[in-house]
């Protein structure tokens, strides 16, 4: 049979062409079978008169990006409800949503469940290392106030996930702070550094310019350090490319000499591209929910739902589950 991903069509910023579209590409070009759920008007009229691969599953309700997360307990046929339902009825063995990441994760876990001794989900992103794998930043925003406890847990399913792939037996964990001392940071900084001693990996304090670079394998903090990072490296390459793409461009000679390393150039910001990755897992619920980001294209969703049927093949929730009952 395959494994097959529920896609949220209804979620996200170009919902539901590039959504629909993204659907379609997966199937066709990544061998699984996709349950695409969403309202039938809107989704219908999109979808090929011949689509193999695909069943599209009808939901007449949608949780807009502005709505709450709490909104998954009233609009309970919405289509981030419904993905959730099918994977926790194993109708689905992974859901892909680029909408409300809070609807997302409260759908999972009010209906896939936490894993056994999660204290919470956290939402673990690729960071482009240039040269290598990407780093592991857990969490990028699932949790904005945290516990020092929930930090060593985040570190923990981090670090397997590193394991999976990264390939890398022992991953280099990091707590992101203020300074690489042990006495630096605020006091959750200072709790999670004491918890952590003792994991094998961890390396102490890391910092923002860490991030990028090949010192560091998972980088741990709080959802809310952890977004506000995010979209600071997002903007700054955004603002980097424009500047060299500018310059390329600024005379006739630059521009007649910008033919030869364009190609280059192209080919490298490619790989900052995060519609080459397409979403974030989100680790410790008993299922794979990939939260895709809200202005996915179809190149975003395809890459989403291959990693998410990365995620079913590695086991991931049940090497995620063994990690956690092993640290206690």
């Amino acid at each position: 049979m395959g494994i097959t991903v529920a896609i949220d069509a209804m979620g996200g910023d170009l919902a539901p062409d590039e959504i629909v579209a993204g659907a379609v590409s997966a199937a066709a070009n990544l061998g699984v079978n996709v349950l695409l759920v969403g309202r039938e008007d809107a989704v219908a009229p999109l979808l090929p008169a011949d689509a193999p691969g695909i069943e599209f599953v009808h939901a007449s309700e949608v949780v807009a990006m502005h709505d709450p997360p709490t909104a998954v307990r009233s609009k309970k046929d919405s289509s981030v409800v419904r993905c959730a339902e099918f994977v926790r009825d194993g109708r689905a063995d992974a859901m892909v949503s680029a909408g409300n990441t809070g609807a997302a994760m409260a759908a999972a876990l009010l209906r896939m469940g936490r894993i056994k001794g999660a204290s919470r989900p956290a939402i673990a992103v690729p960071v482009p290392v240039p040269g290598r794998d990407a780093q592991i930043l857990v969490d990028g925003g699932a949790n904005v106030d945290c516990s020092a406890e929930w930090l060593r847990q985040f570190a923990v399913m981090g670090a397997e996930y590193a394991r999976v792939f990264l390939r890398i037996d022992t991953p280099r964990v990091g707590l992101l702070s203020n300074g690489e001392e042990s006495g630096k940071g605020d006091e959750l900084r200072k709790a999670t550094h004491a918890l952590l001693a003792g994991m094998p990996g961890y390396i102490g304090n890391v910092e923002g310019r860490d991030f990028m670079h090949d010192t560091v394998d998972v980088i741990v903090t709080d959802g809310f350090t952890g977004n506000v990072a995010l979209k600071t490296i997002e903007g700054a390459i955004k603002g980097t490319a424009r500047l060299v793409f500018d310059a390329l461009t600024a005379t006739p000679e630059l521009r007649q000499a910008s033919e030869a390393v364009m190609p280059a150039l192209l080919e490298a910001a490619d790989t900052l591209n995060p519609d080459t990755e397409g979403g974030c897992v989100l680790l410790g619920v008993e299922g794979i929910c990939m939260i895709a980001h809200g202005s996915s294209n179809a190149r975003a969703i395809e890459s989403a739902t291959r990693r998410a049927a990365q995620n079913v093949e590695a086991r991931v929730v049940e090497r995620v589950k063994e990690a956690i009952a092993s640290a206690g």
